[in-house]
């Protein structure tokens, strides 16, 4: 049985069962056993992440970025046993995939956000001279993080965005790994448990457990010595930590089930139907289409081209084997929301039932017209997590105007139109409709791609996350979910954090900005503010 990591040991589990990963690609177990934790292995993680989160809290943003830099070196030393173990464990091709794209995003987050932990910025320092009150965002104590089971590097639990967010905010983080990929985890764990030895961080910054009880996963996000819990998977499982968080007061950030809808307009179909349909086609069936911004709900107005595009997208579907899935219950939820829509009425073009060798599943396409749809919107937006698409043709632009008014919130929306303007006219009356439903609008271009930028808003309305007002994607902006506001009024200068004192800390372009009388500036309290 593998250990777990508590207060920077590892050490048996007190188990209450255990469990195997498979290979996707064969549907065999893999050979390492891994623990299902009781709640004391929690309970000893969350007292230890209690003690740390005080001393973490002490130290200046120099020793987190320190820490976050050296875990990241030590990835990349051990990129190719990582490569090779997520391959074996989730079934995504080793290169370019997990070696060449994904692994060096999750190095290159944790080093944006070492930068953001040293510069301090993210923090939003306030001064208010005259009152002489001044506030500032602190960590917000011990944060549990539920990695998913389609990124296991990027958004590991143990290694991704939500651990690098929360550590440059000063928070320990306790990891609970997805069971899709558990010996990732271990290995990722390994090198934080490592850096953070080597960095000097508290012994307690990370802890892993691999899974535990729906009882005790419950008691975990509910418990109030943590500060927050971030979480992507599954609405039905994510609903259920919302509604133990929330009944304890408990900050809690859901990243839960998007379609990811795409208006094909008219024009953009008339000037290049092959290029719409081999950019659907490529973003559809990439990853096996487990992308949480996987393009799921077509909506195009019913003519002669909207018809060439969909028996396109049809016959690319049939050509392409399909590759593995990451998991059996993966297969079996996809097949599951692909009988709910059909049962709705949604016609099978393509697909529709598993395959092999392995956890397969056909490529399926389903087709539903407008009437249906303003139908029975919400059964026609079941998320079909994986290689499955719905095309939705209306008869018309109101109709299709109707049917973006009963969307639910997503990830993402994206609008192809004519490239002369032939769609402007209609661009201009549909995006007001779909822009308060989606939290990241994009344009002749699909939503697989979620760049590392501070830009980005990895984030929208219910029921594409819990909150439409925080983004895991994008530093400074994902820090900010782990801080609690603080404010200091007439508090004496060396008793404040130092970002709150008359002298910045910083030097250079390494200072923090800071507001200082309504005004953004990287100067010391007293110097001359820039007027507009």
């Amino acid at each position: 049985m593998e250990p777990v990591l508590i207060d920077g040991a590892w050490r048996p589990a007190t188990s209450v069962g255990s469990f195997r990963a498979a290979d996707p690609a064969s549907g065999a177990p893999l050979p390492c056993e891994f623990p299902v934790s009781a709640w004391d292995d929690v309970d000893a993680a969350l007292a230890a992440a209690s003690t740390a989160a005080r001393a973490l809290g002490k130290l200046p943003g120099s020793a987190r970025a320190a820490f976050l830099a050296r875990f990241a070196d030590r990835i990349e030393a051990r990129a190719g046993e990582l490569a090779d173990t997520a391959h074996r464990e989730t079934g995504l091709p080793r290169a370019p995939r997990l070696a060449d794209v994904e692994l060096p995003r999750t190095t290159g987050q944790l080093r944006q956000a070492a930068a953001a932990a040293a510069e301090g910025s993210w923090s939003a320092p306030t001064i208010d001279t005259k009152a002489n009150i001044r506030s500032i965002l602190a960590p917000c104590g011990p944060v549990a993080v539920f990695g998913p089971n389609n990124f296991p590097f990027a958004f590991n639990s143990a290694a991704g965005g939500d651990l690098a967010a929360a550590v440059a905010a000063g928070c320990p983080v306790i990891a609970k790994a997805n069971t899709s990929h558990p010996r990732t985890t271990q290995l990722l764990a390994e090198e934080a448990c490592a850096a953070v030895r080597e960095t000097g961080l508290p012994a307690a910054t990370v802890q892993l457990v691999y899974r535990t009880g729906h009882e005790d996963g419950a008691r975990l996000v509910a418990d109030r010595r943590l500060g927050a819990s971030a979480y992507t998977g599954s609405r039905t499982a994510g609903l259920a930590l919302k509604a133990a968080a929330d009944a304890a007061g408990i900050p809690i950030y859901l990243e839960l089930s998007s379609v990811n809808p795409v208006l094909m307009l008219p024009g953009a179909l008339a000037e290049r139907l092959q290029a719409c349909i081999d950019e659907f086609v490529d973003s559809s069936l990439l990853g096996a289409g487990q992308f949480c911004t996987n393009p799921g709900l077509v909506l195009l107005v019913g003519s002669a081209a909207a018809e060439e595009f969909i028996a396109g997208v049809k016959t690319k579907f049939e050509a392409r084997p399909p590759a593995p899935l990451l998991s059996a219950n993966v297969c079996a939820s996809l097949d599951a929301s692909v009988r709910t829509l059909r049962k709705a009425g949604a016609r099978l073009l393509a697909g529709g039932e598993p395959g092999s060798p392995g956890v397969r599943y056909a490529h399926t396409l389903l087709r539903v017209e407008g009437d249906a749809f303003l139908a029975d919107a919400e059964a026609f937006q079941t998320e079909a997590f994986g290689n499955a698409a719905v095309m939705v043709v209306c008869r018309d632009t109101a109709q299709l105007a109707a049917c973006i008014g009963l969307l639910d919130g997503n990830l993402t929306g994206s609008v192809y139109s004519d490239t002369a303007g032939a769609d402007d006219a209609l661009y201009d009356r549909l995006v007001p409709l779909l822009r308060p439903k989606v939290g990241r609008l994009l344009d002749d271009k699909m939503p697989t791609g979620v760049a590392v930028s501070p830009a980005m808003n990895h984030g929208g309305p219910y029921p594409a996350t819990g909150h439409p007002g925080f983004t895991a994607v994008g530093i400074p902006a994902s820090l900010r979910r782990f801080g609690r506001l603080e404010c200091f009024d007439n508090v004496r200068p060396a008793r404040l954090p130092p970002l709150l004192r008359d002298a910045n800390p910083g030097a250079g372009d390494t200072r923090a900005w800071r507001s200082i009388d309504g005004v953004w500036t990287r100067e010391n309290v007293g110097a001359p503010l820039p007027r507009l």
